[in-house]
């Protein structure tokens, strides 16, 4: 079975309380431990140790981050955790520097990922509905939820982890489904693990 990391992204707004993404994190800690995974939670209102999770990274077998969207990206709180967790594993724990050598300093930057053998699952929460995206007449012109978190997708390939198939709860504040989110997070967890 496999080790799994997940890192509740979400910051704590008095119209956001994060009870959609704190349910989403204990069911999928409690339908993978059902399947014999062991899993670790770290959230954005826990006190961050930078070497713990470093380690933690470096046990894990999959990272699942699950984070709100907010302003066209992921909260502030988890930004902080990357730039202090992510930058100090650029030492060696997450990958060997950005890739590149002195022979060919033009050439595979990115490239130095440790984590070649971990791979990482987004799953998201949207007030925009889900009509807002992959339509080029809509918001995001034509653009998927996976174009929109690109950076995210290229912070976790920096360090050589592979991709799983992005999940996303759509219109959560103004027209939401969550009965049927739920369903379709337990048929997204029990198909990737």
């Amino acid at each position: 079975m496999s080790n799994i990391l997940i890192i509740n992204g979400h910051q704590y707004y008095p119209f956001s309380e994060g009870k959609l993404n704190a349910t989403l994190v204990d069911k999928a800690a409690s339908l993978l431990a059902a399947k014999g995974h062991s899993t670790r939670i770290v959230t954005m209102l826990d006190d961050i140790n930078v070497e713990e999770e470093l380690a933690n990274h470096q046990w894990a077998d999959i990272v699942i981050l699950q984070t709100p969207v907010n302003w066209m990206g992921i909260p502030w709180s988890f930004k902080k955790y990357m730039d202090e967790v992510y930058t100090a594993g650029m030492a060696g724990a997450l990958c060997d520097g950005d890739g590149r050598n002195e022979s060919a300093p033009k050439k595979n930057y990115g490239m130095g990922g440790t984590l070649t053998n971990t791979k990482y699952m987004i799953s998201l929460t949207f007030n925009a509905p889900e009509e807002a995206f992959n339509d080029e007449h809509e918001f995001f012109n034509g653009k998927s939820v996976d174009d929109l978190l690109f950076p995210m997708h290229m912070n976790f390939k920096f360090f050589g982890m592979k991709p799983l198939e992005t999940f996303a709860c759509f219109d959560v504040m103004k027209n939401a489904d969550i009965e049927n989110d739920f369903k379709r997070f337990e048929a997204h967890i029990n198909k990737h693990f």
